[in-house]
């Protein structure tokens, strides 16, 4: 009978899994809205540089480089490091991103730094370095619940959720067990 509480679970998570209701927006990637740039810019890449994108926001022009150690986000026409934006310009940019799906990110009703709150209660991250955001709902909190509990991490502490998940493997297989012996009687 104790078997069953895992195997129910089991079942509705892996069904949840593989249909799959509310992943679209609940990790859909929210990209800053770009625009087209407003003139040639002749860009030099630096020798540690791995890639560079350059880009246009509502908040101006950006150039990304990739280096060995992380990404840059500099000035392209001065080649120098861009500082993070204040509290208004990432509400403004987070505001124009917001605008490829109004229903989802709502408005900005608060901002801490690179942290956002809308008010659907989407949370979103701001990486400046990288100029991507990264976004979190009810919905996508709700189907990590679903992950954790289908994965057996049921306490949050490490060492219990594993010794958990062993446990219920081994009851799984001794229920599988003695299903066969019943299935082909014991002799």
């Amino acid at each position: 009978m104790i078997m069953l509480v895992p195997l129910m679970i089991w079942a509705i998570t892996g069904l949840i899994f593989f249909l799959k209701p509310g992943y679209k927006e609940a990790y859909e990637p929210l990209q800053p809205r770009t625009y087209g740039l407003d003139n040639q810019i002749d860009i030099t890449p630096g020798s540690e540089w791995l890639e560079f994108r350059y880009l246009r926001t509502i908040l101006g022009n950006h150039l990304l480089a990739r280096t060995a150690t992380g990404w840059l986000h500099l000035d392209p026409n001065g080649m120098v490091e861009r500082p993070p934006p204040d509290e208004e310009a990432v509400r403004q940019l987070c505001q124009d991103a917001f605008s490829s799906n109004p229903s989802r990110y709502g408005t900005v009703i608060s901002v801490d730094r690179n942290r956002v709150l809308t008010d659907t209660g989407v949370r979103v991250t701001l990486d400046w370095n990288r100029l991507a955001f990264e976004q979190r709902g009810r919905d996508t909190d709700r189907i990590d619940v679903f992950y954790r509990l289908h994965y057996l991490q049921w306490t949050g502490a490490r060492r219990a959720d594993q010794t958990l998940g062993l446990l219920g493997l081994a009851m799984l297989l001794a229920l599988a067990v003695l299903g066969l012996r019943l299935s082909f009687g014991s002799s």
